[in-house]
């Protein structure tokens, strides 16, 4: 997977391509791992690598992916324009999400960046 290390301070942040897909746990386990080894406990992904299956919670793709960032003790940052999903559970799951310390919806990389150092 292509990341790129982003230096902020002591903090080290893996940003994956844009071009990337995570298409499956798998592939998302793959990214932390990609990370860590690279030393950077901090990840950036954009939503479009995501795909649209991870925002329809019912399939349970995001619930499983952000649990790993979690048992991994990996922050993640999701990047983009998450007002076009017409669902109210993930409206609010991205709110309680925003409001923790691990998983953040950001609407732009320099926010991310921010929230995450």
């Amino acid at each position: 997977m292509d990341i790129e290390i982003i230096e902020c301070g002591s903090s080290k942040i893996a940003k994956l391509s844009s071009e990337a897909v995570i298409n499956s746990v798998q592939s998302a386990t793959d990214l932390m791992g990609n990370a860590d080894y690279q030393g950077a406990s901090k990840i950036i992904v954009s939503e479009a690598s995501l795909g649209p299956l991870f925002f329809d919670l019912k399939t349970g793709i995001a619930g499983e992916i952000l649990q790993k960032a979690s048992n991994y003790h990996k922050q993640l940052a999701i990047v983009g324009e998450f007002e076009k999903y017409n669902s109210n559970a993930l409206k609010a799951f991205i709110i309680e999400c925003n409001r923790g310390n691990h998983i953040f919806f950001m609407p732009d990389l320099e926010s991310a960046i921010n929230k995450l150092i």
